[in-house]
């Protein structure tokens, strides 16, 4: 199969169950609200070293938002709901109430459960803080030095999908880092997924394992064209780049759809082949076989 002259490999990208938060964050204005969302979303690549995978989801208009002003999603993925009890919180109070003049809400009108967040959080008002009913959602008010932060109490935890994939083969890196680009900008605008990594681009794909015990992954040596000739590659001939683009996402259809608009728009000149990572079948429940989803 190919599209615009580029190879579309026969096979699949694994992906596993995860459980996710849907933060709406507000602010004054679109600065503020940007520093925000950065911070939040820091050091969230990948769950394999990272405390969680998250990203911004979409911007929301004021007229989205629960307080009426500029806003935007973003979701935090994490393998268990527990772990998000931890990580959300406290994600939330360094990197957001610390910003001028932001608020949280929940993003998701149910889920499986409900976790902790401005119940955690509002005991750096140091008993000032006060709680309002409105609606029959619970939130907090603590005092800070540009007047009050607004939280919700509580947030819902949803199942979600993390490690949706795609890899693009190039014939050099610009021509690579070009078609990554498309990818991303086409799937950005896309409801209900993330691409966690910086600018939504791997460059150190990785496999399970290491020579090294204490490493649970290490670099995908099959996709690095310097090693070409030194171990088996999965690099198309003439590909002297790969950039692996990973998606988290709300469910199956969000991942596929996601993925079937990047590869479209990645493929074309220069870029020889499009793949996906996969572990055999044998560590995640959800196949996403590339032919499919483009069908």
């Amino acid at each position: 199969m190919q599209i615009s002259g580029t190879q579309i490999e026969d096979t699949f990208a694994e992906a596993f169950r995860m459980r996710y938060v849907r933060l709406v964050i507000t602010a004054h204005d679109e600065h503020w609200l940007d520093a925000a969302v950065r911070e939040l979303t820091g050091y969230s690549s990948s769950i394999i070293s990272c405390d969680s995978e998250a990203g911004r989801e979409r911007p929301l208009s004021p007229a989205e938002t629960p307080d009426g002003r500029p806003g935007a999603a973003v979701l935090l993925f994490g393998f268990s709901a527990d772990a998000l009890k931890t990580v959300v919180p406290n994600r939330v109070g360094q990197c957001v109430m610390t910003c001028p003049t932001t608020a949280v809400y929940d993003g998701l009108p149910d889920g499986d459960e409900r976790i902790p967040l401005g119940k955690t959080i509002r005991y750096f008002g140091d008993g000032f803080q006060k709680s309002k009913l409105v609606g029959g959602r619970r939130y907090w008010r603590i005092p800070v030095m540009d007047g009050e932060f607004v939280i919700e109490d509580r947030v819902h935890v949803a199942k979600g999908i993390g490690g949706g994939n795609f890899i693009l083969q190039g014939e050099s890196q610009v021509v690579a880092l070009a078609a990554a680009r498309r990818a991303i900008q086409a799937i950005d605008p896309l409801p209900g997924v993330i691409t966690p990594f910086p600018g939504g681009v791997a460059r150190s794909g990785s496999k399970v394992g290491s020579r090294y015990k204490a490493l649970k992954a290490s670099t995908a040596d099959a996709y690095c064209p310097t090693l070409r000739g030194r171990v088996p590659t999965h690099l198309a001939e003439g590909a002297n780049a790969a950039y692996e683009i990973v998606i988290d996402g709300a469910d199956e259809a969000a991942i596929a759809q996601a993925m079937a608009v990047g590869i479209r728009a990645a493929a074309g000149p220069g870029i020889l082949a499009i793949t996906a990572g996969n572990y055999g079948g044998k560590l995640g429940k959800f196949h996403f076989h590339l032919r499919n989803v483009l069908a």
